[in-house]
Formats: C-alpha cells, sequence, structure tokens
C-alpha cells in the first residue's frame, strides 16, 4: 500500500480554517470604508488648519508692510479682529479634531466659506478689487474644487465671484494703490508679484498633499475590495467543499460497511497479506470518513466543538507534540519563550493554520525545522523558520494571496492563504521573509486580547503540572 499524499493529511485542517474565515454580513468592511473616509476628512482638515495659520501670518506681515513700511493709512483694529477670528476658528478646529467624530464635507465647506468671507473683509478694507490680493480667491475655489463635494464647490465659487464682484463697488479706499512707481517697485506690481508667489506655493504644497491623501485612501479601498474578494473566495471554497462531503458520505459508509463484512470472512482473513491489505484500507476508509467531518464541521453543520478552554503553554506546548508526532524523523526544535501562562481559548483554527505553516516549512527544509513562541508586550509570536531554499521573489511578492505557490500541483498556495486569513480574522497579521543566512521565516502576531478568557480558571485535563514543556 502506498503511503498518504501530505496533502490529503491536510486536507481536514485547511478545511476546518473555513468556519473562522465566514464573513460577518459585510458590517466590517462597511466600518473599514468609514474610518478610510473619516481619516481622509481628518488630513484635509489639518491641511486647511495649516492653510490658516499661513494665511494669518501673511496677512500681519502684509499689514506691517503696508502700515509701517509704506505708511499707508489702514484700520488695524477691525483687520486685526479679522485676523483674530481666524486664529479662533483654528483654535476651534483643533479641538474638533481631538474630539474623534467624523469630519464632514459640510464642516470642510463651512471652514471655507469663512476663510473666503475672512478674505472679502479685509479686501474691503484694504481698497477692494483694487487690491492685488484678490487673486488668494483663486487658492480658495482650487482647494474647495478638489476637497468638496459637487453641490458645495458650486456654492463656493458663487460665493468668491459675489464676493469679488461686491468689493468692485464697495471698498474702503486705500491712498497707497494711487502711488505712482515703475517697474516692480510701483506697489501695485510688487503685490501681484507676491501673491502669484503665494498662490503658486501654497497650491503645488497643498494639493500634492490632498492628492496623497486621496492616492492613500484608494490604496486602501483596494486592499478592503481584495479582502472582500479573498473573503468570497473562501465563502465558495467552503461551500464547494461541504457540497462534496455530502456526497462523499453515502460512499464512504458502504465502503466501510463492505470492508467490515469482509473482515469476518474466513475466507479472506485466513490470508495474513489479504488481511493487512483489509486493515489498511479501513483505516484509509476511516481517515476519508474523517476528513469529511472536518469539512462538514467547517461548513457550520456541527458548531461548538472547534475551541475549549486551555492554557497558552498547555496550547503552544500540545501543538508542538501533536506535529512532532507526525514528523518523527524531522530535527525539529521548538522553543516555548512566552513569560507569563494566560488562559485562553483554543483556536482549533489557528492550530491548523500553524500546522500548515509547519507542513509548508518541511517540505521545503525536511532536516531542520524550528518553532518558537514569545510575547511582545500584548501581542503573541509564533515564528517558523527553516533551512530550505526560500521563496522565490516572485511568489515572496504575491505572499498570502491564493494559488501563488512552487509546488506543481493543483490548488496549491491555498495553505498560506488560509493561514493570511485566519491569522488576519483575530486581529493579527503575517509577515514572511528570507533570511539573509538562507531558509525562510514565516512569523505570526497575534493579540492576546483575542486568546485570552478573562476571570476564568482552566483546569489541567491530565493533572500534570503547566510549567512542563513538550
Amino acid at each position: 500500500m502506498s503511503a498518504p499524499e501530505p496533502d490529503a493529511v491536510a486536507t481536514a485542517p485547511l478545511a476546518r480554517l473555513l468556519e473562522h474565515l465566514r464573513p460577518r454580513g459585510g458590517r466590517g468592511a462597511a466600518r473599514a470604508l468609514t474610518r478610510d473616509e473619516d481619516l481622509a476628512g481628518r488630513k484635509n482638515l489639518v491641511l486647511l488648519i495649516q492653510l490658516r495659520w499661513f494665511a494669518v501670518a501673511g496677512q500681519i506681515v502684509s499689514i506691517l508692510v503696508v502700515a509701517y513700511g509704506f505708511g499707508a493709512s489702514l484700520p488695524l483694529l477691525p483687520m486685526g479682529l479679522v485676523i483674530a477670528a481666524l486664529v479662533t476658528l483654528n483654535l476651534v478646529s483643533l479641538l474638533r479634531l481631538y474630539s474623534r467624530t467624523h469630519v464632514t464635507n459640510g464642516e470642510l465647506f463651512t471652514a471655507l466659506v469663512f476663510d473666503v468671507a475672512a478674505l472679502t473683509v479685509q479686501l474691503y478694507l484694504s481698497g477692494g478689487a483694487q487690491n492685488p490680493f484678490t487673486a488668494l480667491f483663486l487658492l480658495q475655489v482650487t482647494l474647495g474644487a478638489v476637497l468638496l463635494e459637487a453641490w458645495s464647490i458650486g456654492c463656493l465659487v458663487g460665493l468668491a465671484i459675489v464676493s469679488f464682484a461686491g468689493l468692485t463697488r464697495f471698498h474702503r479706499p486705500l491712498d497707497l494703490l494711487d502711488v505712482a512707481g515703475t517697474g516692480v517697485l510701483a506697489p501695485q506690481t510688487m503685490g501681484l508679484l507676491v501673491c502669484f508667489v503665494i498662490n503658486s506655493v501654497l497650491l503645488v504644497v497643498f494639493v500634492t498633499r490632498i492628492n496623497r491623501n486621496a492616492r492613500e485612501r484608494d490604496a486602501r479601498f483596494a486592499h478592503l475590495r481584495q479582502t472582500a474578494a479573498e473573503e468570497d473566495h473562501i465563502v465558495r471554497m467552503g461551500l464547494l467543499a461541504s457540497g462534496a462531503a455530502h456526497e462523499l458520505g453515502t460512499p464512504l459508509s458502504t465502503l466501510s460497511i463492505i470492508l467490515g463484512d469482509w473482515r469476518r470472512m474466513p475466507a479472506l482473513t485466513a490470508d495474513p497479506e489479504l488481511s493487512g491489505e483489509i486493515d489498511a484500507m479501513r483505516a484509509e476508509v476511516a481517515r476519508c470518513k474523517s476528513i469529511v467531518t472536518g469539512v462538514l464541521l467547517a461548513a457550520g453543520e456541527a458548531r461548538g466543538e472547534s475551541a475549549g478552554a486551555t492554557t497558552l503553554f498547555r496550547f503552544l506546548d500540545g501543538l508542538a507534540a501533536d506535529w512532532r508526532a507526525t514528523r518523527p524523523g524531522v530535527n525539529f526544535v521548538y522553543a516555548n519563550e512566552v513569560d507569563e501562562d494566560w488562559a485562553i481559548v483554543a483556536e482549533s483554527t489557528l492550530r491548523q493554520g500553524v500546522f500548515n505553516v509547519l507542513d509548508n516549512a518541511v517540505e521545503a527544509s525536511p532536516g531542520w525545522l524550528c518553532f518558537t513562541a514569545h510575547r511582545d508586550g500584548e501581542t503573541l509570536v509564533l515564528r517558523v523558520v527553516d533551512e530550505g531554499p526560500g521563496f522565490p521573489p516572485e511568489i515572496l511578492a504575491q505572499i498570502g494571496r491564493p494559488y501563488q505557490s512552487t509546488k506543481d500541483r493543483r490548488a496549491g498556495g491555498l495553505g498560506l492563504f488560509l493561514v493570511f486569513n485566519v491569522v488576519r480574522k483575530l486581529g493579527g497579521h503575517v509577515s514572511v521573509r528570507n533570511r539573509e543566512s538562507g531558509g525562510a521565516e514565516v512569523e505570526l502576531r497575534l493579540p492576546l486580547a483575542t486568546l485570552a478568557i478573562e476571570d476564568e480558571d482552566v483546569e489541567d485535563e491530565d493533572g500534570e503540572d503547566d510549567d512542563e514543556r513538550a
């Protein structure tokens, strides 16, 4: 009789991983999208706050230069009140950021409307439409076009047009604008030059940063779409596996009955060779039935058997001992370096995920394999290291996606794909790298809070001391 294929042995563990990967109605993805939108809104509000500080500084410098450098008469008190109002708005906006609530389009629109109104008042007090700094309206409009929704962009543009038109008729005259001069020495020309520089620099700086925020948001959305597609792929795999398990159940039961009858037939049991093969066939059928049972458990037809209360030491030590028993000839090094035992829920999905990583590693490095566990703050770190050839660059770049594998067989690469999803569902993440000294390293980082049991004492099932290590 030929030895069983490793993939057949891994089928039940991989099937049981499906139980933990079933999507939860899309609410998680919706919350993630909301968080990303809120993050983009908060970043845009920060940019408006920074721009307003530039506006405050620029207005103070301009007023001082015009009033004391050129000796022009300015209404310093009203203009100072406008600056104070801008400072107050910025302080309120900073407090708003600490509230950690959603920044809406309406808030960004209101802030830009206030900025346009403040600029209009300052221009009204300093020459109206003849003031060269009227071009700063374009800065507000451009930022609104990048940041706001369609309806609010139209309103902001309309407000800027009405404000500029009003300044052509209603304004306080500024004697400095009538001063004669030639070339760049003319106050009007100097003002236009300064305004052009300010507009150009601020537009490049802030629009670039706003576009970068938008690209980061789009990248996060793309990642969420990829995650949703992967989860949908897993669900389809689970449905296929569940259907296949149902179809296989009846013929396997029939084979089991027939082999049981053969086992009691004197004509067959009298031959030692035939009797041994019948026993081997019964064992293989029993293992196939176990695989089918595992698939059905993963499909949710028999829940509540995949997890149990235990301790972290017992979970890790038992995991290592069970895997070592399946590979007696492998030089398997296990080190439990966790400094404190915890009462945890023994997640079978995590257990089978680690088994899968170990199985992949031993195929690449049959001579030596190392599995370690340690604690990093509130995170449990599980690391598998081998001395194999490592991952090719093209596989390493796509690691964690389905069907990315160097193994020349169907369904290759599903093992790590399912492991990535199991760890992600538990709130952790997986990192894979090639070691400089040779071989590969797979690291699973899991928050202990997702496994820990609070205020419960977990009894040892076999009466052994928890400090005994496998």
